[in-house]
């Protein structure tokens, strides 16, 4: 891999950890109100995969997206102020953290109802497939979600129909709470596509060039016409199933052990109202940031004063999104009646 894609995968990676950080700080400050899923030691996956798509292609998420968002390209300014419910917002304040959406850059929302975006990756694709385009659907989701009846359903459509769509499982094993082989008869996610023909295989989520690769050679078969193709990500998120969560039902042990071979130097506490020092972040061994990091020091691309230059340019991003966020108004109730009426009757892809 050429060092351009390189740096920029580390960059993404970086940024998507500080700003989960920052915004688990402004929820303990009070400026981020209601629901918050974190996505720390998950960022291999969403700069793996978003660095293998192409512009046109569409990206359909679950509430867990801010760092697909930012990936793909939506303001981290703008990110955070719908985190804040701002007017200047991606969604206008509206969203919220669980529905960040941004039509230019054909990022088609986040989802709060688990299992949604399959019926809503599976009407894109059909569109796409009526048109001849040369374009594919990202559909992510959890392992939570496979045992949804839109799950089976929306395979089997996609494979029926040969619909160019990328089934990628975000497996934490965990769900909101409950470990996967206590609740899955199958725990095998990548198992499941083979009930409906479709190829599919498990990725190490935790390595980016292992996911990045897996993505590429998927994306190549589905615009070659061959039809969906599904990739179970193993991966592991750090903190609870939400800032509501402390996580208590996962073995210290088992966490810890993860945080070892995460892609960062962070260690993120269980407990709500406790943030780490950034000494104790700094203590908390290797993860998958620190992965690539290595791996492009040792392959010349990039040193630590390169990787410390690229960290202080991220930290200004994140307190210059931070500052915009709270300079943001309020969204009026005009804003809200604008948005429900909007394209109303009229609804066309995009």
């Amino acid at each position: 891999m050429d060092r351009s894609r390189l740096l920029a995968m580390l960059h993404d990676m970086l940024l998507a950890r500080k700003f989960e950080e920052r915004a688990a700080e402004e929820y303990t400050k009070g400026n981020i109100a209601g629901f918050l899923h974190l996505y720390p030691g998950e960022e291999a996956v969403a700069a793996g995969v978003m660095h293998a798509s192409e512009p046109g292609d569409y990206i359909v998420s679950t509430y867990r997206e801010h760092v697909h968002a930012l990936i793909r390209g939506i303001e981290p300014k703008r990110i955070m102020a719908e985190l804040f419910g701002r007017k200047d917002g991606c969604s206008g304040g509206m969203g919220g953290s669980m529905h960040l959406f941004d039509r230019a850059r054909r990022f088609m929302g986040g989802y709060a109802i688990v299992g949604e975006t399959y019926p809503v990756s599976l009407g894109i694709a059909y569109a796409i497939a009526m048109r001849e385009l040369p374009e594919a659907v990202i559909c992510f989701f959890g392992d939570g979600a496979v045992n949804q009846g839109t799950f089976h359903e929306s395979l089997n459509m996609a494979a029926l129909w040969r619909l160019p769509i990328l089934f990628v499982c975000e497996n934490n094993h965990y769900q909101i709470g409950t470990e996967i082989h206590r609740h899955s008869a199958v725990a095998e996610v990548y198992k499941r596509a083979c009930g409906y023909r479709i190829p599919s295989r498990r990725v190490d989520g935790m390595d980016v060039l292992a996911v990045h690769q897996a993505a590429t050679a998927a994306l190549e078969q589905i615009r070659a016409g061959t039809g969906p193709q599904f990739l179970e990500m193993e991966t592991y998120r750090f903190r609870g199933h939400s800032m509501a969560d402390p996580g208590n039902y996962r073995p210290s042990v088992e966490v810890k052990a993860h945080q070892q071979d995460d892609p960062l130097l962070v260690a993120i506490e269980e407990t709500l109202p406790y943030y780490p020092s950034s000494e104790e972040i700094q203590a908390a061994g290797h993860d998958v940031i620190k992965q690539l990091s290595d791996h492009m020091n040792n392959e010349g691309h990039l040193d630590q004063a390169g990787f410390d230059s690229v960290a202080k340019q991220i930290d200004d991003i994140i307190e210059d999104a931070v500052q915009f966020a709270l300079n943001s108004p309020d969204p009026t109730m005009q804003d809200a009646w604008d948005a429900l009426y909007c394209n109303r009757g009229e609804e066309v892809l995009i």
